[in-house]
């Protein structure tokens, strides 16, 4: 890839579609510290894998960053307290997801407790991973407890590790950020540059990938300014390249990104390491560098709270297991106008009715919307039958039968969903939003999903 094509080229993927971006609620918004977080509730499952198990007791006293619970399993990662405090208790909470599971409830210390603040300062555009070996950054990672935190959760230790089988030649960074008001990875990019680049030669090492792409969405060009002008004066950053990608929702999609940028497809059901592929989120390559270089676990994160329904939107450093709500009261509150409170952004979150629904390694954002933006005319209509218009297959990125699989669940047809390939929907929700008779196929598509997993007892009932 030569030189004019990494600053002009603008890569794409077919179907998707173009929601109002809505990011200039937050967008300058520069990353600020969070609620101190006087009681945190740390999920034991905050990962896709096996869930972890309790490393403390009720009345135990624990310290910021101390492990508080792990798991065995190749497919986990552990969990840790942001602050010094005692255990409350081991309980239910609930779960955007899941319902409600076990987690660790921690009150803590009025005093000798200063908030954590982002170490991005510690790195420098001389940063060398050479001084690290490859197994080192891997059990750091694994350490650390590093998930996916574009939303996915997957344990990062589980995609660096190497397979001889199907080595990893390629890493992208998926800065691309595609999902409506969210603006914190566009923040990171920002104010900590150098600690991604560092991040990025790191898991580099650690996958023994020979080339990386820094996928920036082109709606993004101070990140593709600054990210470029750190590559430029970078040691050791042959082979990192930033290449700007057309804005288009979802963009940031994993599949998505490979076949704008490399032009390969992901087999159905398959993931990216099948094709030699690495996916990291610029978010999780930043704590990959904190937790190697710095040696601390994965405890706070960038959270944005955004929305035409909260009083002060803005970019927040967050101890994870912050409620929901202290999060909202820390930015003024709730307009009069706000109805609805998602988890997440407002094509792919999920809506919560219960505000003490504590963050976790993959909350990226909370956003409050009014009744103008979920009353409007697209969204208030009256359902009506599916006209058959094939909207939803032209704006398909799986190249799926949304409305054939929307209709098999709804007739709790699931072995038919299943034939039509429910499990390969990323729950992207192109569908519902270009849906001229407003059905909620992605709802019952994410409702199948769930059916199914009970029915395998994947999960609980």
């Amino acid at each position: 890839m030569n030189n004019e094509l990494q600053t002009k080229a603008k890569f794409s993927f077919p179907g998707g579609t173009h929601p109002p971006g809505s990011k200039e609620l937050t967008r300058e918004s520069k990353i600020q510290q969070g609620p101190a977080g006087k009681q945190v509730a740390i999920m034991l499952s905050q990962h896709i894998g096996a869930v972890c198990k309790p490393l403390v007791e009720k009345k135990d006293q624990v310290q910021a960053g101390q492990k508080i619970g792990d798991c065995d399993a190749f497919v986990s990662a552990p969990v840790h307290s942001p602050v010094n405090g005692k255990v409350k208790e081991i309980s239910l909470q609930s779960h955007a997801v899941l319902g409600r599971i076990p987690a660790v409830i921690i009150e803590a210390e009025t005093e000798n407790n200063p908030p954590k603040q982002p170490c991005s300062a510690k790195f420098t555009n001389d940063f060398n991973d050479n001084s690290y070996s490859a197994e080192q950054i891997r059990t750091r990672i694994r350490q650390a407890g590093i998930v996916g935190m574009g939303g996915a959760g997957f344990p990062t230790s589980v995609k660096v590790e190497p397979n001889p089988k199907a080595p990893k030649e390629t890493m992208i960074v998926n800065g691309c950020e595609c999902e409506p008001y969210i603006t914190c990875d566009y923040r990171i990019m920002l104010e900590w540059t150098n600690q991604i680049v560092a991040g990025v030669k790191l898991a580099r090492k650690a996958a023994g990938c020979s080339e990386v792409f820094i996928g920036i969405e082109d709606n993004k060009p101070a990140a593709i300014e600054v990210m470029n002008t750190a590559l430029k004066t970078s040691a050791n950053s042959d082979g990192i390249k930033v290449v700007p990608v057309k804005t288009k929702y979802p963009q940031g999609g994993e599949r998505q990104l490979i076949k704008a940028i490399l032009k390969k497809d992901v087999p159905t059901g398959g993931i990216p390491p099948m094709i030699g592929v690495l996916v990291l989120n610029v978010a999780t390559t930043a704590a990959i560098a904190e937790a190697v270089v710095t040696d601390w676990p994965l405890t706070h994160r960038v959270v944005t709270v955004t929305g035409e329904g909260i009083v002060n939107p803005g970019n927040y450093y967050v101890p994870i297991g912050t409620s929901v709500a202290e999060l909202i009261e820390f930015c003024g509150g709730l307009r009069e106008e706000a109805v609805r409170v998602i988890l997440g952004g407002p094509m792919m979150g999920i809506a919560i009715a219960d505000l003490t629904t504590p963050t976790t390694k993959t909350t990226g954002a909370v956003t409050v919307l009014t009744e103008k933006q979920i009353g409007g005319a697209k969204f208030a209509g009256i359902q009506t039958p599916c006209i058959r218009c094939g909207r939803c297959l032209e704006a398909c990125p799986e190249h799926l039968n949304p409305t054939k699989i929307a209709h098999a669940v709804k007739n709790n047809l699931l072995d038919v969903a299943e034939s039509y390939y429910i499990s390969a929907c990323m729950e992207c929700g192109c569908c519902s939003y270009v849906c001229p008779a407003n059905i909620e196929l992605t709802g019952y598509i994410k409702t199948g999903k769930i059916l199914l997993a009970r029915q395998k007892k994947k999960i609980p009932q």
